[in-house]
């Protein structure tokens, strides 16, 4: 009879298919995790239940288990626990791997190159969709406009998202295919540049909608793919639970589809794209746990600014490099309190998006009138907090708001923010430790697919404020640098514990899903180089392999 299951075991290792109702035994590891405390916890074992729970952890003297259904040789690898992206958007990484991607160009030539290839390879596309683009990266100096797309696609709508999603960048075929017309108005929220009076091309925030309602939804079948795609991308990044900011009804049914069929393979912690959305999904309440905790509707995001890159996020003051202009607020005062009193009556948890510090002003002033009235474990989150008022950190902590931080975005935006803001105004930029040593709770992510959700990436910026470059050298605003366990921590217990999932996944305490992935460097020990180039040898979910760095994909 062992013999049999012995056999069996190898067969379902070799093919990757570990069942979950299997007791096992991961062996010879280099085990780290962090317990309720945030405090490193190493073993050399780790034990799988039948429900695929972490039944027990072993530390090298320990007698092994006599009695298993299987057993891996982890080769002396380092094991932790699998990473919770904190904040990004799943379906759009999804259709970021489908279509035009335009996030490694250096230039606008190079980009216009790569459009019309794409185009050129696409004849049967009614629109050529993609994303990406960033003029900052092209120190270009400005905006791209619609007679540069013109140039290379003049016969068909193109419509292409900036990096960070708060801008569109259409040709004069997209443009006439919505009826945007010569003298169109800036909607509430949104910005049409211009030149010479007329819309240039590229739409802001709010006003993205004027040309987005014309492009063709994507098909169920669609957001299938795209979601399969995802998870297969967050897998092989070790990426093992994500909280889905912006989660419309169409992308809870393409969740909902694969839990019925068991293809939801990460878990997935949302937040409705709004109210309207967060009733359709929820009704009067958050949804339980679904599908052995991988989805769950936590509660709502919501818009307060713009981004910084596109000078659409909300700032106190002008911004340096464009005096007179301060961004965009997306909401006023009382509407805010609206909708988040609206969401919190029912429980909902609130997610506010805020990334100037006059946004996060108002976002704090919000829920310090809501706590009064809303009371009991909120948690209430604050998404970005790129740029703070000093004055303001001590008010996160007040209510034990959540700091939804992506640490790539201080390597992506550095220069830009120094242009936007001067000088001056950068002590509360990006200000990780400032908010840590106040006693405010991080949660990181990626905010993907605006950054590459590479969580090493995102770890190595975390710890060294520098980039892949390694410039500038001692890292930007140095003194913002965390510990290699704080980072881990806010990637790990402190992402969970921002979706009210740090009783079920986060870390590998005894009684938690088996969440977790091996490695081929040592995170506490590499060098900031190895850690940005780590590799993902194995990504278990739930006690189930789901991804092998040797598998063919």
């Amino acid at each position: 009879m062992f013999a049999r299951t012995a056999a069996l075991a190898a067969a379902l290792f070799a093919s990757g298919a570990v069942p979950a109702w299997a007791d096992g035994l991961i062996d010879n590891v280099n085990g780290m995790t962090l317990d309720a405390k945030g405090k490193v916890v190493n073993f050399t074992g780790l034990v799988i239940d039948d429900d695929g729970k972490v039944k027990q952890l072993l530390e090298r003297r320990d007698k092994r288990p006599e009695k298993l259904d299987y057993k891996l040789d982890g080769d002396g690898r380092t094991l932790i626990p699998g990473i919770i992206d904190a904040h990004g958007h799943v379906m759009g990484l999804g259709f970021s791997l489908l279509t035009l991607d335009l996030s490694a160009t250096k230039s606008l030539e190079e980009a216009l190159a790569r459009i019309k290839a794409y185009a050129d390879d696409n004849p049967s596309r009614p629109w050529i969709i993609g994303r990406g683009w960033n003029q900052e990266k092209w120190g270009l100096g400005r905006f791209p406009t619609a007679a540069d797309l013109d140039a290379v696609v003049p016969d068909r709508p193109v419509w292409l998202e900036r990096v960070d999603g708060h801008a569109g960048w259409a040709n004069t075929a997209a443009m006439q295919a919505a009826g945007v017309k010569p003298d169109v108005k800036d909607p509430a929220g949104g910005r049409v540049e211009r030149i010479g009076g007329k819309p240039a091309g590229v739409f802001v925030d709010a006003a993205e909608a004027l040309v987005s309602k014309a492009v063709p939804p994507p098909r169920a079948v669609d957001r299938d793919a795209a979601l399969i795609a995802a998870q297969d991308h967050l897998l092989a990044l070790g990426i093992t639970g994500i909280a889905d900011m912006g989660t419309t009804i169409d992308d809870w049914q393409a969740y909902r589809r694969a839990g019925d069929e068991g293809r939801l393979r990460v878990r997935i912690m949302s937040y409705a794209a709004g109210i309207d959305a967060m009733v359709a999904i929820g009704g009067p309440r958050p949804t339980p746990w679904l599908y052995d905790d991988r989805l769950r509707l936590n509660g709502v995001k919501l818009y307060l600014d713009g981004a910084l890159g596109s000078r659409g996020a909300l700032l106190k003051a002008d911004y340096a490099d464009m005096p007179g202009q301060r961004g965009l607020a997306f909401v006023n005062d009382t509407q805010l309190l609206n909708m988040m009193s609206r969401a919190a009556m029912d429980d909902f948890q609130v997610a506010a998006h805020a990334i100037g510090d006059g946004a996060n002003a108002q976002a704090l002033s919000a829920i310090e009138e809501l706590a009064k009235d809303y009371k009991g474990d909120r948690r209430w989150r604050i998404e970005h907090a790129q740029i703070i008022d000093p004055v303001d950190i001590p008010r996160f902590a007040k209510n034990g708001i959540i700091a939804s931080m992506q640490p790539v975005h201080q390597i992506s935006d550095r220069l830009m923010a120094e242009a936007r803001l001067g000088p001056a105004r950068l002590a509360g930029a990006y200000a990780w430790r400032t908010l840590s040593q106040a006693g405010v709770p991080l949660a990181f992510g990626s905010d993907t697919p605006v950054e590459s959700p590479d969580p090493f990436a995102g770890l190595a910026a975390a710890i060294t404020r520098e980039g892949a470059d390694g410039q500038p050298f001692g890292g930007w605003q140095p003194q913002e640098r965390l510990g290699r366990v704080e980072a881990i921590d806010a990637f790990t217990r402190g992402a969970a514990y921002a979706g009210f999932a740090e009783d079920r996944f986060g870390t590998l305490m005894p009684g938690m899903r088996a969440d977790f992935i091996l490695l081929d460097i040592d995170p506490l020990l590499s060098t900031p180089g190895e850690l940005r180039s780590a590799k993902v040898v194995e990504t278990w979910v739930g006690g189930v392999r789901r991804y092998q760095q040797s598998e063919v994909r």
